[in-house]
């Protein structure tokens, strides 16, 4: 199966978040791209991140746009899971909780993360329209932590490049002798 967003999806679907009450964020490549104000690049999937307390929301959200099978996927959790419409669509769901300092936590109560609200307050644009998307530092930092794959190595430099952050090592390539 061959999974393909395009922009006009990635915008429909935000919308259709949006009229369920959901307030999503864009991540991943369209969230680079939505940074950078236009496609870079072909997307498979769109990241969202989306509060826990919305969840029922955003799954009456997806049914009612066609997104309704759960799909499992290597390395799924109960906080970041694919979901798709049994075509060419597919969304890589990230689930959080905002804590009681504002701070908003990612995975589990043992192993997972906090970082600042701030964090999932960026503004982009796809197709003309203007989108939640990550922060481009939390773009980046985000794409780090792992081996670079080859979206990653399109991605995170033009990032940085448009934001003034500082390249991640793992990107710096040494020139050939």
């Amino acid at each position: 199966m061959t999974y393909l967003m395009t922009a006009g999806e990635a915008v429909r679907l935000v919308q259709v978040f949006g009229k369920h009450g959901v307030d999503v964020c864009v991540g991943g490549g369209w969230g680079v791209d939505a940074l950078l104000g236009q496609q870079t690049r072909d997307h498979v999937d769109l990241d969202v991140w989306l509060p826990a307390g919305q969840f029922e929301n955003a799954m009456v959200a997806l049914v009612s746009a066609g997104v309704d099978r759960i799909h499992p996927w290597p390395g799924d959790k109960p906080w970041n899971f694919v979901v798709h419409d049994g075509g060419r669509h597919r969304m890589d769901l990230h689930i959080y909780e905002t804590r009681a300092d504002g701070t908003i936590h990612y995975g589990s109560a043992v192993a997972g993360e906090s970082f600042p609200a701030a964090a999932l307050d960026g503004s982009g644009i796809i197709a003309g329209v203007t989108v939640r998307c990550e922060a481009p530092e939390w773009s980046v930092r985000w794409h780090t932590g792992y081996a670079p794959r080859d979206k990653d190595r399109h991605d995170v430099p033009l990032v940085c490049a448009r934001f003034g952050i500082a390249l991640p090592a793992a990107y710096q390539t040494s020139p050939l002798r």
